[in-house]
């Protein structure tokens, strides 16, 4: 990955090709994008707007807004998106690498953001491979949007909480994974889930009330999600006490 550099985007013209750079990954069609004041407004407030560039070309960004909670400040990771032919290649894990980095250097230790707990890609990078850990369940977060990929579905959301400076995020940071979790329970995912979401996108809603009603039950016992592993009967989240941190 020599040839991607990360570094913060500051002028106008980087964040319009942020914008640009949105439509082209989720697609012309999808009538959600954030504007490029949106990427002023977090650049110019403590926010962070940073893109991953191969040569003069940008090819990844992510962006983050500011935000303070009891007291004690943070970063809200709105958005990370890398084109099609960059991925796999390490340039998502580079620009999240670098933002730890910009925030420790602001004396900020947590970075929050939220994904989609049917998109196990997704939940394996940021439980397994950045040492992240959920114990918050957002039903309906966004409301039913606009965008293709959400399928029609309630924007449920998990919060993915990088504690930047524990020993957990630390570990997956010199390693690239963290190491298996022996958890007290586990949320299964249907075997055929990746099926489903391309053949039969309609019985994703009964899978997705499903894992609200678990995560709901799990952490009101005080449990946080903590890894995705694969188990005989399936794909499923391993679920640890909090207090075991």
């Amino acid at each position: 990955m020599s040839e991607i550099v990360v570094r913060k985007c500051e002028r106008v013209e980087e964040f319009h090709a942020c914008v640009e750079l949105q439509r082209e990954i989720w697609g012309e069609n999808d009538l959600e994008v954030e504007p490029a004041t949106l990427f002023v407004v977090a650049s110019h407030t403590g926010g962070q707007v940073l893109g991953a560039f191969d040569g003069a070309k940008l090819v990844g960004y992510t962006l983050a807004v500011p935000g303070v909670r009891n007291g004690v400040p943070y970063l809200h990771s709105h958005m990370t998106g890398v084109l099609a032919k960059y991925r796999d290649r390490g340039v998502g894990r580079l620009l999240k690498l670098f933002q730890r980095e910009e925030a420790l250097g602001r004396d900020i230790r947590l970075i929050e953001w939220t994904f989609d707990p049917l998109e196990t890609r997704n939940a394996h990078f940021n439980l397994n491979r950045l040492g992240a850990i959920c114990r918050r369940y957002l039903p309906n977060l966004y409301g039913i949007t606009t965008s293709p990929l959400h399928r029609g579905l309630a924007t449920d959301r998990l919060v993915a909480e990088w504690l930047l400076d524990s020993p957990r995020v630390i570990a997956a940071v010199a390693q690239g994974i963290v190491e298996p979790a022996i958890g007290g329970g586990h949320i299964l995912l249907p075997v055929d889930l990746e099926r489903r979401k391309t053949e039969e996108p309609e019985r994703l809603a009964d899978v997705q009330s499903h894992l609200r009603r678990e995560f709901a039950e799990w952490f009101g016992r005080g449990y946080a999600a903590v890894a995705l592993q694969s188990s005989p009967r399936g794909i499923e989240y391993v679920m640890v006490p909090w207090s075991d941190f």
